[in-house]
């Protein structure tokens, strides 16, 4: 029997932060107008260097930058409700975990810093500075699954963004929806599964 494996998207699936991250991109495209609709919304799921991309002038992209940083200085991170004991569950199993995110490692610093023992759940983390490629490329979850020894086929995959649910779907994994951050209709087609939270959710 081949290992399986469960692989988290992080803002979103594992922790409540979207909302904040929502706002934050909205007033930063209000002062810095990208012309894209719903920006904030669009760019779910991409990496800091991706978003970028849209900001061609440089003092702009530096202060935005400052901005983020000074966002996440006090930005408290809470775990979704459900979350712990279903790490707890599948680390009785023996089944290995890893995160595949966006965010850089900071962030991640910042995190494990506000929850101690979060980490010890994770045997492999992966950030924006392991891949070359932002989700919907499935890089990331390819990186993770072949750095825990599994075929990614025998990965499952939690995610909310559509971004990151093609990302998913296109590593050959089975993807689990959170409908945390789009409905479920928006997203059930996106997903083998499609869930509201982790609370009372089982192997």
């Amino acid at each position: 029997m081949s290992q399986k494996a469960a692989l988290f998207d992080l803002d979103g699936v594992l922790i409540d932060s979207e909302g904040v991250y929502y706002e934050f991109w909205d007033k930063i495209d209000k002062m810095f107008p990208t012309g894209i609709p719903d920006f904030a919304a669009s760019i779910k799921g991409s990496t800091l260097k991706h978003i970028m991309d849209y900001f061609p002038d440089r003092d702009v992209r530096e202060r935005i930058v400052e901005m983020l940083v000074e966002q996440e200085q006090s930005m408290k991170f809470v775990i979704f409700d459900g979350v712990l004991p279903f790490l707890d569950d599948l680390k009785e199993r023996d089944i290995p975990c890893a995160i595949v995110t966006s965010s850089n490692e900071d962030k991640l610093h910042k995190l494990f810093a506000q929850h101690p023992g979060f980490a010890d759940y994770f045997k492999v983390v992966i950030t924006d500075s392991q891949v070359t490629r932002s989700k919907p490329d499935p890089q990331g979850y390819l990186l993770a699954a072949g750095k825990l020894g599994c075929d990614p086929a025998d990965c499952y995959v939690f995610e909310d963004s559509f971004s990151g649910l093609e990302a998913a779907r296109r590593s050959g994994a089975r993807v689990v929806g959170l409908a945390t951050t789009n409905s479920r209709q928006s997203i059930k087609e996106k997903a083998d599964v499609v869930i509201d939270s982790f609370v009372g959710f089982k192997i």
